[in-house]
């Protein structure tokens, strides 16, 4: 018995080290395939990887643009983490995101408010209405079985329209196609030259990660997921589960839409404001391998790249599609390598080579 559970341990530990380097492995081979693509056009690859690094981390200023810049994506990425712990796909993060920022822009806007309490409402407002779009999806999938990945991609344009008609129509700056600014004095303050939702976004990272790994309602989140079946036998409510996972996953994307509207400029809604950070979010989360301290990790990388890209053309004169290259290829290999990790072979010789280690250490012993 204490043999097994010796061996259980071992093949555990081995498990947990391939899921430590699979994302890494995979960001050194994105970055291996860049460097090719560079020196391919005739540049140098270290220079321009000297540049990137320059530029997004070089000083306190270029740190803090590329905090900022991460800020919303670790907000959607712990929201696709959040889900899919639950056995659910929440593809839906753009629109929670966008109307997280206009359930705020409504409340400061329409109420005409200003100061910390316009702040404190703005933000109440976007976890509220981000949580109740979450919501919709999931008592579509509990009550009809309807898929939640058309869904919550169906209501991500439903969002997306909603957002042109508050810009375009409700809170239009003199008939442009923009919102009026956030007043000053509801904006978020900054804290060591970053914004305030930094900060909210790495604590909520780490909330999430006690949450879901330290607490009876986490384990309760993590059984459904793995088997609903099960967790419906041993007395869960499976079905108020996956509600509560949609709703925390969109409250979460929501809160992100609030921040970036009130914490990084221009501080309006217009055309674009959200664009594409829920399916980075959902990237973000699988190449983290659906940990919420790892998905923090992985989109401070995301906003590396972004940041050091305009740094990275300017000084060797590449394209900045070398660094969506490089964003897609890290995907890709990250996908990959979680999917050739989990297949029967790869999963047996595994074992053989820690059952071949063990036997070596035994016949050292004897």
């Amino acid at each position: 018995m204490a043999a097994t559970k010796q061996s259980l341990g071992a093949e555990e530990r081995r498990e947990r080290a391939l899921m430590f380097l699979t994302p890494i492995v995979s960001v050194l081979l994105a970055l291996v395939v860049g460097a090719i693509i560079i020196a391919c056009l005739g540049k140098n690859p270290l220079q321009g990887y000297a540049a990137l690094l320059q530029g997004s981390l070089g000083d306190m200023g270029k740190l803090g643009k590329t905090l900022e810049r991460a800020c919303p994506l670790i907000f959607t990425s712990l929201a696709a983490v959040f889900a899919y712990k639950c056995g659910v796909f929440n593809l839906g993060g753009e629109g929670q995101f966008i109307m997280g920022a206009c359930a705020t822009a409504t409340v400061v806007f329409g109420l005409g408010l200003n100061g910390p309490v316009a702040l404190a409402l703005g933000l109440v407002a976007g976890v509220v209405v981000g949580g109740v779009w979450g919501l919709l999806p999931g008592i579509m999938k509990v009550t009809r079985g309807l898929n939640e990945m058309i869904t919550t991609i169906m209501l991500n344009y439903v969002a997306l329209y909603l957002m042109e008609f508050v810009f375009k129509n409700l809170y239009s700056d003199k008939g442009l196609p923009k919102t009026i600014a956030i007043p000053t004095g509801a904006r978020l303050p900054d804290v060591a030259g970053i914004h305030l939702g930094v900060v909210i976004a790495i604590v909520l990272g780490v909330a999430i990660w006690y949450v879901l790994f330290r607490t009876s309602f986490g384990f309760k989140i993590r059984a459904t997921g793995m088997n609903q079946v099960a967790a419906r036998v041993n007395g869960f409510p499976v079905r108020s589960l996956v509600l509560l996972s949609f709703v925390i996953s969109g409250a979460a994307a929501g809160l992100g839409g609030s921040v970036e509207l009130l914490g990084r400029a221009p501080f309006r809604l217009a055309d674009g404001f959200g664009s594409g950070f829920g399916f980075d979010g959902v990237a973000i989360a699988l190449i983290a391998q659906l940990n919420p301290l790892a998905s923090i990790v992985v989109a401070i990388l995301f906003g590396i790249l972004s940041t050091g890209g305009t740094m990275m053309q300017s000084v060797i004169g590449v394209p900045t599609a070398i660094i969506d290259i490089i964003r897609g290829m890290i995907i890709i290999f990250a996908v990959a390598g979680m999917a050739w990790t989990q297949l029967p072979k790869i999963k047996a010789y595994i074992a053989s080579l820690g059952s071949k280690g063990e036997g070596k250490k035994a016949e050292a012993s004897a």
